[in-house]
């Protein structure tokens, strides 16, 4: 998941390959035209306008902020595919390289941390409080965040500028290393949190088929797109490093390295800009999810709609709790009746007067 693999192991011939640079250029230009302003306006939508912050408003909050600081960043990565060369520092190589990885595995353990928070407000509603509070969440975010510091560390070890014209890329000395870092990032970046956000949608999807009440949510809505859409432009970029590899453990001068060698060099610009495009495409689903409010409400729709999302699973607890108190008011009742009806049987039995002699 990771943007230390964005254009890894990107080689001089790779980046002067003219038309998938190119092509990536195009693609990274558009998705930061459409990114960065509609990122800028979720946040502003959630810090200035929202009235109430509730759990799933926090998490796109944090999601946010993570794609927006990617987009930010985007023009620099615009300016490499253009001139097929690093024209920046060393330092510039390895940082920007390292925000891009950190904000990448941020955006992806939010979306699984949305999923599992989904998860424990429709199978455990009435637990839903004590285990996902704000202060608990905001303590998870945090934990979140420094988990992503730590493993993007790689971005800084392995990355450099070499070769002519010169490139920032990740520099092995042994395939081994390669492999180990490729494969650490499969496994943080898209095994755990893919593999976290499929059970959770099994178990939700189960549970709605159980449910008497098939009622569709706006929110459960809203973020199974979120998930969908991430997982699916994601896809082509995993499918790569699985092929880079691949070609590292094959043997040396083989065909089938060549061969493997030529399908990631020559797709990874490409795959990497489609990449991009899941930190922007975030705000369109927002767009058309709260279209209903832009009428009544103008630029404040968004709020509104995070707030309406928000509220979905404290409203169902609400209900389920209400009709809990209800059922309970009826079992009382039901107590109190029969204990008047022993109360006054007793009461007619000790006031009768004995019958003597069949008087």
């Amino acid at each position: 998941m990771a943007l230390n693999n964005t254009f890894n192991n990107v080689s001089s011939s790779s980046v002067a390959s003219k038309h998938p640079t190119n092509v990536g250029a195009i693609i990274l230009s558009l998705v930061f035209l459409l990114g960065f302003p509609g990122n800028v306006f979720v946040i502003w939508s959630i810090l200035a306008r929202a009235r109430k912050q509730s759990i799933t408003t926090l998490l796109i909050l944090n999601l946010a902020i993570a794609d927006g600081s990617l987009m930010a960043l985007t023009p620099f990565f615009i300016i490499y595919l253009a001139m097929k060369k690093w024209v920046f520092q060393t330092a510039m190589c390895k940082i920007l390289f390292y925000l891009c990885l950190a904000n990448m595995y941020a955006s992806i353990y939010t979306i699984m941390l949305m999923s599992l928070y989904r998860l424990v407000a429709i199978l455990w509603p009435l637990r839903i409080s004590p285990v996902t509070g704000l202060k608990t969440t905001l303590r998870v975010l945090a934990v979140m965040w420094l988990l992503v510091i730590v493993a993007s560390i790689p971005a800084i070890i392995f990355r450099d500028l070499h070769g002519d014209p010169i490139v920032c890329d990740s520099f092995h000395k042994y395939d081994s290393d390669m492999v180990m870092q490729y494969m650490l990032e499969l496994v943080l970046g898209c095994f755990i949190p893919y593999g976290v956000i499929l059970v959770s949608y099994i178990c939700i999807l189960r549970r709605i088929r159980q449910s008497k009440f098939r009622r569709r949510i706006r929110s459960e809505k809203l973020i199974l797109a979120i998930v969908l859409t991430f997982c699916l432009l994601w896809l082509p970029y995993h499918i790569i490093n699985v092929v880079q590899i691949a070609s590292a453990l094959c043997k040396e001068k083989s065909k089938i390295r060549e061969m493997l060698e030529k399908i990631w060099r020559n797709s990874r610009p490409v795959t990497s800009a489609i990449a991009f495009i899941s930190s922007s495409v975030n705000p369109v689903l927002y767009f058309f999810a709260g279209k209903s409010y832009i009428r009544r409400e103008g630029l404040e729709f968004m709020a509104r709609l995070f707030e309406g999302t928000g509220s979905d699973s404290t409203s169902r607890k609400s209900r389920q709790n209400s009709q809990n108190s209800r059922d309970k008011e009826k079992d009382v009742d039901a107590v109190m009746l029969k204990d008047k009806g022993r109360d006054s049987l007793t009461n007619s039995s000790s006031n009768a007067k004995p019958v003597k002699n069949g008087k």
